[in-house]
């Protein structure tokens, strides 16, 4: 991947578009956002994959990520808390924290950070 510097960030192209990278938020993705996003992307899109291979079925999925950051080191992220909420299901809350440990392990972005960012994942289902 090719990324060129522009007046207001840094930019690359990508089969399905651009992506715009700045520290500024109105002038594209801020560089931690989309660290997050892959964290929290890969995560439920693993998940996803390990239920589908057990013919399991989830009619909705929501992630949250709370990120916590240290301002005496640069702003680093150094915790990152993932939240995912499942709809109403027959899948026992036991099975799916199984498969998302399981995810976890098969997660390469988390895997790339585990060492450096503390990944805290849970798993609730809606009433």
């Amino acid at each position: 991947m090719k990324y060129i510097l522009t007046e207001t960030g840094i930019e690359t192209e990508l089969p399905h578009g651009t992506l715009k990278m700045s520290g500024e938020k109105e002038h594209g993705f801020r560089p931690g956002e989309l660290l997050v996003a892959s964290i929290a992307g890969c995560s439920g899109s693993v998940f996803r994959k390990i239920l589908v291979k057990q013919r399991l079925e989830l009619n909705e999925l929501e992630i949250t990520a709370d990120v916590e950051r240290n301002p005496d080191e640069a702003n680093k992220i150094t915790k990152i808390t993932l939240h995912f909420e499942v709809g109403k299901t027959d899948i026992s809350l036991e099975k799916l924290e199984r498969n998302l440990k399981l995810a976890r392990k098969n997660c390469p972005m988390v895997r790339s950070v585990e060492d450096s960012i503390e990944i805290k994942e849970y798993i609730t289902i809606k009433e």
